[in-house]
């Protein structure tokens, strides 16, 4: 939820000075509520098959079945005493340098408000359905909120050496569009795919995108779309790995060797690359032609 803002900046009126808000759960209407059990609905059948063990399963532990929008105080007790982590509201976008001091402290921001019911299939904001249906069920796992911790604190390093484009990549390609390698078989677990009614069978299904074996220092040299569609997922071993290379990584001297590089386009393979899915693009094209 972070924005392209790297200095600091003023939080805005009503917001506290770390930029979070009440999340006012007693406001919410009834129209609001029904938003939000239409998607989990929706979402909750199509997932199972789809979505990694640990994201189904922090969907139950949570207790994120129940209706209506998850009242945060309730949501972050349970998530506390699992993992740690806590989730806090904010009025939207927040510069870079508050969203991973937060990150690195075990502290999820989420947005307080939810999409309008003619826009269950795209919006351009993060809701609290992207946040919360998306993002919170894999903090439940002790490994990948180890990870999310991990890279909090790489995102406050980054801003010091001027890096941040490049960790961006790594959070895109992971956070929010990556896959998993499960012995049942490719798994998403990223939340931008999973909260997405289209893309969770788009993802896995379509021909059209590439998929390939995750390399720390490949993905952070990728660009990503912001508008569409991925053209390319990348695929991890296991959460424990990804965990593993991030914090034995020394980012400082891979930042050295790819900043400045032109990065490598979206729908790219190389001849390095583990290639699980080489793409046909169909996609893509269509869309530009």
């Amino acid at each position: 939820m972070a924005d392209d803002t790297h200095v600091l900046a003023a939080p805005p009126p009503g917001a506290n000075a770390d930029w979070t808000i009440p999340q006012e759960w007693s406001h919410y209407t009834a129209e609001e509520h029904a938003t939000w059990d239409t998607l989990f609905e929706r979402q909750a059948k199509l997932l199972p098959g789809r979505a990694s063990e640990a994201f189904l399963r922090g969907l139950d532990v949570l207790k994120l079945s129940k209706p209506g929008i998850p009242d945060f105080e309730e949501l972050s007790a349970r998530l506390t005493d699992l993992t740690g982590w806590s989730v806090v509201a904010v009025p939207g976008l927040v510069p870079d340098d508050v969203f991973f001091d937060h990150m690195a402290n075990r502290r999820f921001v989420a947005g307080n408000f939810i999409r309008r019911p003619d826009q269950l299939d795209y919006l351009q904001e993060p809701d609290v359905f992207h946040d919360v249906f998306g993002h919170v069920p894999m903090l439940a796992d002790p490994v990948f909120a180890d990870y999310l911790a991990a890279y909090g604190r790489g995102g406050l390093r980054a801003l010091e050496l001027g890096s941040l484009k490049q960790l961006a990549r790594l959070y895109w390609y992971t956070v929010e569009f990556g896959l998993v390698a499960e012995p049942e078989g490719l798994r998403i677990y990223g939340a931008g795919i999973v909260s997405s009614f289209s893309e969770s069978k788009f993802a896995l299904d379509d021909p059209s995108p590439n998929r390939i074996g995750f390399d720390m220092k490949r993905v952070m040299q990728t660009d990503y779309r912001i508008d569409d569609f991925q053209q390319t997922y990348f695929v991890i071993d296991s959460f424990d790995d990804l965990l593993r290379q991030t914090v034995e990584t020394d980012f400082a001297p891979l930042y050295d060797e790819i900043v400045g590089k032109p990065a490598i386009p979206v729908d790219a393979v190389l001849k390095d690359d583990h290639a699980i899915t080489v793409g046909t693009q169909d996609y893509a094209r269509g869309k530009i032609s």
